[in-house]
């Protein structure tokens, strides 16, 4: 495998690393790049990185960027697995991981599982949450072979997929 650099950013290094995330992005969806809510990650990329607790982490090939992981601290009662789970956890605090996207010239070699133990190694969160398109059922086994489980589905806008909402215990077993 090659030797990835991976690096830590925070909510304080958005503006340096917004046209990294565009980037990497515009090569991942290259094939969607017609799709209305593909068209949108910008401004996802704004909002997420305006999040006091935002992380992030980008793998680079020497000065190449071949992925990253991103997400932030879920405010208290907006965690995407409260409504599915009666009762709550004991431990509740949440990171939202939202979004882990590997260049096509990187994948299928384990930087995705890298970049994203990176990003959660840093965290003192109790649980993650993430979000899977039902329709990549290889995508959540996946997640769930990293220790995440599906605890129930949600449409967060009228035009984006459905998506199974997926949570796992932190830290993630190795």
């Amino acid at each position: 495998m090659t030797s990835i650099d991976v690096r830590n950013f925070t909510h304080d290094d958005a503006a340096e690393i917004r046209q990294t995330l565009l980037d990497v992005h515009a090569d991942a969806y290259a094939d969607r790049a017609d799709d209305p809510f593909v068209q949108r990650f910008p401004w996802f990329v704004d909002h997420w990185s305006s999040h006091p607790g935002f992380s992030c982490v980008i793998g680079y090939d020497g000065s190449e960027p071949i992925g990253y992981a991103y997400g932030a601290s879920a405010k208290p009662g907006r965690e995407w697995w409260r409504e599915h789970l009666n009762p709550a956890p004991e431990k509740a605090r949440t990171f939202h991981v939202s979004e882990l996207m590997v260049r096509p010239k990187w994948r299928k070699r384990g930087h995705s599982e890298r970049l994203h133990r990176a990003l959660l190694a840093v965290r003192r969160d109790d649980l993650a949450a993430l979000l899977v398109d039902v329709e990549h059922p290889k995508v959540q086994a996946l997640y769930e072979a990293w220790g995440y489980r599906k605890v129930g589905e949600r449409q967060p806008f009228p035009d984006s997929p459905l998506y199974a909402v997926m949570l796992a215990e932190l830290p993630l077993a190795l």
